[in-house]
């Protein structure tokens, strides 16, 4: 089988790992939109941003440092894998001892209820110590297991989040017993007690691998794996603040009556732009082990360049597509019209994904050459361009500042990205090529968007003049990787 063949078998198994989880998480944002009130949700988003960067400091570089040294000496691999599951379990049961005594106090400088404070500490432990099991599938091919337990993980979160929402207030109407569990005054909870269940029973599935792995530790091993990763820690923090920080920052930049509000119907309509993050995600969990196991062949920069093209004409599609289309998808995924307004969002919100994921292409350099450093400088750098422009733009246009806010970082850490790599790992990308294709689609998506407010029949148009453009210059490239 060829690499490329190998590459997108895997693609697809991981794709399916973080498709069908978000279709299922589809299902919920149709339920929340239509329980909650933009405000409720914009609770629930707020808390959900400030975990996303709690699990970046749990597993503080580790999942990274795990691929290269597990990979790079094969001698080792029982003691890295050891080492790396005691680090994590000794440093997530302090972490939430510590954090646990001081909840209050912690609740009362977030301005979150202290319920929500316990429950998303307890969430954030239980998901660090599913970190190593999840990438030691990945590290040892096994993506079926991977796909099937991830895949379980959201099911059992939807069926009790179904359950809560549409089950017990109908039981809670005739019975005093259910009544007692029933809260309509504080629907939120709800939703992070299903998240809590959901990761419970994941983590219990995979307690067979920590006696697999077993408990060890190697200092020497420990200090080098932690060298390696407090770069791709700082990256991952930095990474956080462009994916999460916003919601927070409209929380409290924003005059307190709407502030909520405002969150709630940001993050809603963010969400049409889970496509393009399907994509990017299932892209990125096929392609992190790929680069680093094909790193000595000789025709790796070839290749790698290949795939980058391949990769930006198919997100480029996605973005035709749900511009061009947003109307349809408005009305199926988001049914309550009060959440519509932000829509304006999406095409920003996709196009920055798709920068997003062509950075993860080009990132290749500064892991198979171990300078993660410089994985640390660009997103720090891009993480102060989300802060500075959400802190300047929000107060004067709302959300719209956010969505410009995550364009520009996404946008910068790809061409910083490019720019270092030509310098010290230097991939025949084909950019011109690959620019003309993204001006391209860009114009089509602003056209049918801004021009003709989102006529299907004129966005139809320009998406088959688009597909045929592709297919006419890529078609012979296109099928002699098939053949291989």
């Amino acid at each position: 089988m060829s690499v490329f063949k190998k590459l997108f078998k895997q693609t697809f198994i991981y794709g399916l790992a973080t498709v069908l989880p978000r279709i299922l998480s589809v299902f919920l944002l149709m339920l929340y939109v239509k329980v909650l009130l933009p405000g409720e949700y914009g609770i629930y988003s707020t808390v959900m941003a400030f975990l996303i960067t709690g699990n970046v400091l749990l597993s503080y570089g580790m999942e990274t440092a795990f691929f290269r040294f597990v990979t790079k000496d094969t001698s080792q691999q029982k003691i890295v894998q050891s080492t790396t599951l005691t680090s994590l379990t000794v440093s997530t049961l302090v972490f939430l001892g510590i954090t646990l005594l001081f909840r209050e106090n912690i609740a009362v400088v977030a301005d979150f209820k202290t319920e929500y404070v316990t429950y998303g500490l307890i969430i954030l432990a239980l998901d660090a110590l599913v970190v190593l099991p999840f990438v030691w599938f990945r590290v040892n091919e096994k993506p079926m297991k991977f796909a099937f337990i991830k895949i379980l993980n959201v099911i059992i979160n939807l069926v009790f989040n179904l359950f809560f929402f549409l089950i017990l207030p109908k039981l809670a109407e005739g019975s005093s017993y259910w009544n007692s569990f029933w809260f309509p005054e504080n629907k939120v909870i709800y939703i992070f007690i299903a998240n809590l269940i959901a990761s419970a029973i994941t983590l219990l599935i995979l307690l067979p691998l920590y006696v697999k792995i077993g408990f060890g530790f190697s200092r020497t091993i420990w200090k080098e794996m932690m060298k390696y990763a407090i770069p791709v820690l700082i990256a991952g923090i930095a990474f956080s603040i462009n994916e999460a920080f916003d919601r927070i920052l409209l929380k409290y930049l924003l005059p307190e009556n709407v502030a909520e509000v405002q969150v709630g119907l940001y993050s809603a309509c963010y969400k049409l732009g889970m496509f393009m993050t399907i994509f990017v995600m299932a892209f990125r969990l096929g392609i992190e082990p790929f680069f680093f196991n094909h790193s000595s062949n000789k025709n790796a920069k070839l290749t790698y360049a290949t795939i980058t093209k391949y990769f930006t004409l198919f997100g480029c599609l996605i973005l035709l597509v749900v511009v061009i289309y947003i109307d349809i998808f408005k009305r199926i995924l988001i049914p309550n019209s009060q959440y519509w307004e932000a829509l304006k969002i999406v095409p920003l919100i996709l196009l920055a994904n798709l920068f997003l994921g062509i950075y993860h292409n080009l990132s290749v350099w500064y892991k198979v050459t171990d300078r993660t450093k410089y994985g640390a400088y660009i997103s720090v750098f891009a993480a102060m361009v989300t802060l500075v422009l959400n802190y300047l733009l929000i107060p004067y246009i709302g959300y719209m500042g956010s969505a410009i806010a995550t364009l520009a970082a996404y946008g910068s850490m790809m061409v910083l990205s490019y720019l270092y790599g030509r310098k010290y790992y230097d991939v025949p990308y084909e950019v011109k090529k690959i620019s003309s294709y993204l001006l391209l689609a860009i114009g089509f998506s602003a056209i049918s968007f801004y021009v003709f407010n989102g006529n299907i029949w004129i966005g139809t148009a320009l998406l088959v003049m688009f597909a045929g453009i592709m297919f006419y210059y890529e078609k012979n490239e296109f099928l002699k990787i098939l053949k291989k």
